[in-house]
This record gives structure tokens, C-alpha cells and sequence, in this order.
């Protein structure tokens, strides 16, 4: 099914929650708990230098035993960031992350922050793209694989972090129940 040109302009949250390289873990995770977002773009003179995401937390800090009051987001963000232009193809945005593996892309101008989109953004929009953010899923990067994958379930949509391999579809606890 081919897609309507769309720019990323079109779907994009234009007021990213952002934060500071110099603000503890702690605090940063504050922030995502109130803000209701699983990343926090890392902003330094107005140019977006990293990403702080949920499972940035998980894995460099939580699993690792490390304070996150003592830590700087810098210390944890991923840098550099990988980011699209605002004037790039929806669909484009999509194969990015499904190439790099990840869900959301800073939009960036002349290296300015304008916002971000989300695999979720993406999906929101043309929910046969969720098909172009899972290829990498479903060209057998892992088979019966290592485990759960977080994501979206192939049969009802809903996030989860416990998704496993069904046959070709990636399915949540409750799906898999059924």
C-alpha cells in the first residue's frame, strides 16, 4: 500500500519535553513521570546533543546499579542523536527508525530543535506503517528470540513491553492468551 506524501512537518509534536545535559537522572525521571513521556530530549544552546530515554534509565543506571541522583543526564543520554528534517517523508521517518531500532526521531532544522515524531505519531496517522517501524522484527533479527521486545501488539494495538513472537505477529500477554 503505498502512502500519501506526507512531511514530517504534518505529524510531529512541536514542543518536544526537553532537558539539560547537567540535570541529574533523578530529576530527569521526574520529569518523564510528569510529563507522561518515555524520552526527553537533550538540549544544549538550542541544539539538540542526545536523547534520554526509558530504557537509557534501565540499562545504563537501574540494571547498573548506579545513583541517579548523583548522575548527569549527560553521562547516560544517547549522543549523538539521530534526527530527521522537518520537510523529510513520514514514511522515510518510519524506515529510519525501523533501521536503527528505535521510536521516536528529534525534528531538526539548520540544527535547531522544531519537535519530534514517534513511532506512535507515525502510527496515530497511517496505522499500516506500524508494517515499516516492525521490518527489522519480522526479517528474523531474533526468532524465537531472546526474549519479550516492547512495541506495539499486532492483534489489538496496545504498548507492551512483554512483547514475544507468535507465528509472524508480535503479541501481548493478553493477546497471546486468547
Amino acid at each position: 500500500m503505498k502512502s500519501a506524501r506526507l512531511p514530517v512537518l504534518e505529524v510531529m509534536t512541536s514542543d518536544p519535553v526537553t532537558a539539560v545535559p547537567d540535570l541529574t537522572v533523578a530529576q530527569a525521571a521526574s520529569v518523564m513521570r510528569d510529563r507522561g513521556v518515555g524520552s526527553l530530549i537533550v538540549v544544549e544552546g538550542g541544539k539538540a546533543v542526545g536523547i534520554l530515554t526509558e530504557r537509557d534509565i534501565v540499562t545504563k543506571v537501574a540494571a547498573e546499579d548506579r545513583k541517579a541522583s548523583t548522575l548527569k543526564v549527560r553521562d547516560v543520554m544517547t549522543s549523538p542523536v539521530v534526527s530527521v528534517h522537518p520537510h523529510e517523508e513520514v514514511e522515510e521517518a518510519a524506515r529510519r527508525m525501523s533501521k536503527r531500532r528505535i521510536r521516536r526521531l528529534p525534528v531538526v532544522q539548520d540544527g535547531k530543535l522544531l519537535g519530534v515524531i514517534t513511532e506512535n505519531d507515525i502510527i496515530r496517522v497511517w496505522p499500516h506503517l506500524v508494517e515499516v517501524t516492525r521490518e527489522w522484527a519480522r526479517a528474523g533479527m531474533f526468532e524465537e528470540g531472546p526474549g519479550p521486545v516492547e512495541g506495539h501488539c499486532d492483534s489489538c494495538g496496545v504498548y507492551s513491553t512483554q512483547l514475544m513472537r507468535d507465528g509472524k505477529l508480535l503479541l501481548g500477554p493478553e493477546c497471546r492468551e486468547r
